[in-house]
């Protein structure tokens, strides 16, 4: 069974289809599909406007956890999380044996689901690209969404003041999770973290792309940090969908000319990716390790069958979803 987007659209466009189960390669591991995320990568693809996404149709699905069926370098049944980008909607899928990375038996397949890319993201864009110390002020933007209420969570733990930005109806989420929420649906966003935070933030992490990433820069403090890891706000725009990144790159490298010169103040911006690699695997086992203790606790809004992900992108697309949003795979 895989979970195949046919063509531009909305959800509708996605079909459960049958298929026979396929045999790994030379360097490859055939894993059963337990869990894997839906997540704004998939909404983007629906609308053809994701960097790089294969032609249609293809199977999407950005991560999955898994068993081991068969393969080079793990044994049968050994649980594993893999960064696939696309194709994970499978029930069975073929990977490199490269990518895939072993975690304990008892982990539950959901949890790491929610944080394989999510939690990574999280975890190395705080602690690698921010470097964010205790003391610090940061803007979340989205801080109710799968990646920010983990980075809200990631930054108080490193002794951060967290702002985060969401709409109203998730501002309770927010306050227990220990962030002082702004509602970017009314207001001035900008004005009103100047209000909270008067000398600027340290760190602003920011999804949104395009035009927010001025407005983001425009928040730091002296020496402080611009972290982009998406472009949602450029998600109705026309044209080719590598165009909001080459806004983006233009700004960025704009921002590093001025700082060559000493006239940022200090600060600095930096285009985030997640990818998988000895770095995935180590920050994965860092945000596993703080599941199992109880320090970080993943927001998943609900689980649903592999077989309803249309319904998982509708929930995405409308604004419904809080949280991570997991897919379960049948277990035969």
């Amino acid at each position: 069974m895989e979970i195949v987007l046919t063509g531009k659209g909305g959800p509708e466009m996605l079909r459960v289809d049958d298929r026979k189960a396929p045999r790994p390669g030379k360097g490859e591991v055939l894993v059963r599909t337990e869990a894997s995320g839906a997540s704004f990568a998939e909404v983007q693809m629906l609308r053809g406007r994701y960097p790089m996404q294969p032609g249609f149709p293809f199977v999407p699905g950005y991560d999955l956890v898994g068993r081991v069926v068969e393969g080079e370098g793990f044994r049968p049944g050994q649980r594993v999380v893999a960064l696939t980008r696309t194709g994970a909607w499978r029930d069975q899928v073929v990977i490199p044996a490269k990518i895939a990375v072993p975690i304990a038996d008892d982990v539950d397949p959901g949890v790491a689901a929610a944080v394989a890319m999510n939690g990574v993201t999280a975890w190395q864009m705080l602690h690698e690209t921010a470097r964010v110390r205790p003391g610090q002020t940061v803007l979340v933007h989205g801080a109710a969404g799968g990646v920010g209420s983990l980075l809200v969570q990631l930054a108080r733990l490193a002794g951060a003041r967290v702002i985060g930005t969401a709409s109203a109806a998730k501002h309770d989420l927010l306050r227990s999770l220990g962030a002082e929420p702004i509602d970017y649906r009314k207001g001035n966003v900008a004005a009103e973290v100047r209000a909270l935070a008067p000398n600027g933030v340290d760190a602003v992490f920011d999804h949104v792309g395009g035009k927010s990433l001025d407005e983001s820069w425009g928040l730091l403090a002296p020496g402080g940090v611009l972290a982009n890891y998406g472009s949602a706000g450029t998600l109705l725009d026309e044209g080719h969908p590598l165009r909001p990144y080459v806004g983006t790159v233009r700004r960025l490298a704009w921002w590093q000319l001025r700082r060559l010169f000493g006239l940022t103040r200090g600060r600095k911006a930096a285009m985030y990716y997640v990818k998988p690699g000895p770095g995935f695997a180590k920050a994965l086992t860092e945000v596993l390790r703080l599941v199992s203790t109880g320090e970080l606790t993943p927001h998943i809004d609900r689980r649903l069958p592999l077989t309803e992900a249309a319904q998982a992108l509708t929930l995405l697309t409308t604004g419904q979803a809080t949280g991570k949003i997991v897919l379960e795979a049948a277990v035969h």
